[in-house]
């Protein structure tokens, strides 16, 4: 009988994972060509989204950007998801938790969630990073801020949007 009650949370637990694994709506292929996706103007951050939520089945987010130098993110922490950063050209100055460095061309650098990071482009010529979000919802966050008016961002608002969606400045 002990035996048969420590097994039993575990089958259940078991049929949970297939019932959710096999519930889910299957995701078809999609191939992304180099200008293909929508163009977001985030704060300055000139994003090409290629792969959200609906395209992916909620697991991740992927997007390119073109940002001039000096342009950046200050230090911030997710709640929801973790970020890859792949640069592409050019340099970014990149903080993930205590930890600073200049990525170039070829670098990546992985962002838990609940770790503070935050990146500039540092030199004189543009920077381009392909991010991964994962799970995938940063991508209505970006949509939200893209409507924001051109210039100055009001930084209350923007920390109020990004509250919504889990992220908190630091």
């Amino acid at each position: 009988i002990s035996l048969g009650l420590a097994l039993v949370p575990n089958a259940l637990r078991a049929q949970n994972i297939q019932k959710s694994n096999t519930a889910k709506k299957p995701v078809d292929p999609k191939i992304i060509k180099a200008s293909d996706g929508p163009v977001l103007n985030v704060l300055g951050d000139i994003q090409m989204h290629k792969f959200g939520g609906s395209d992916t089945g909620n697991q991740i987010a992927e997007w390119t950007n073109d940002v001039a130098p000096g342009v950046g993110i200050p230090p911030h922490v997710h709640t929801k998801e973790d970020e890859i950063f792949r640069v592409l050209k050019g340099k970014v100055e990149l903080t993930v938790g205590d930890e600073k460095t200049v990525l170039e061309a070829g670098d990546s650098a992985f962002a838990p969630k609940n770790v503070a990071h935050s990146w500039k482009i540092v030199g004189t010529e543009n920077a381009s990073m392909c991010t991964s979000a994962f799970p995938s919802g940063i991508e209505l966050l970006f949509e939200e801020l893209g409507q924001l008016p051109p210039g100055r961002p009001d930084f209350p608002k923007v920390a109020e949007i990004c509250g919504r969606y889990g992220i908190t400045f630091v």
